[in-house]
């Protein structure tokens, strides 16, 4: 399978006066976050595989005119229900909000997401909007096809 290219987060290269402009910097911090709280035991290999889920359901978005799962990074990872790591009562929560470059893997969850909001960041998974742990079974993935194993994660792209 041949990897793909991710495209930047859609927006102008200089933010208009209604667009703060930290905004690069919060997508950055909040898919940092969602790497570091989905991804930290696995290989960085798998955090980038994360990192594509998100962009692709980004990208998905943009080209669509928006999406049930969010329009930006911050969106797509805070939406309930779809990165557990950001659930208010998941067990690493406050680990999560706190967690800071001092940490080396959340140092390299940066590198990871400041390369994937850039549209840097080679597409491991062949397009999957959708993962979850192997060994589990959401009835979201009942009748869908894994189109790529990466660490501890099986992805999808077969899910609207």
């Amino acid at each position: 399978m041949r990897a793909r290219i991710l495209k930047p987060e859609p927006g102008p290269a200089v933010p208009p006066p209604e667009t703060p402009a930290g905004a690069s910097g919060q997508a950055v911090d909040t898919l940092a976050r969602t790497l570091w709280g989905e991804a930290r035991g696995d290989s960085v290999r798998a955090m980038e595989a994360v990192a594509a889920v998100v962009m692709n359901r980004v990208g998905r978005a943009r080209d669509h005119g928006g999406w049930w799962w969010g329009n930006d990074v911050a969106g797509v990872c805070r939406l309930p229900g779809q990165f557990a790591c950001w659930d208010p009562d998941a067990p690493g929560r406050l680990g999560l909000l706190s967690v800071s470059a001092s940490d080396p893997v959340f140092a390299a969850a940066q590198r990871i997401a400041r390369r994937a909001v850039a549209g840097l960041l080679d597409d491991p998974t062949g397009g999957a909007t959708h993962l979850h742990r192997a060994g589990g079974n959401p009835q979201w993935a009942q009748g869908r096809s894994v189109c790529a194993e990466i660490g501890g994660f099986q992805f999808y792209n077969d899910v609207e």
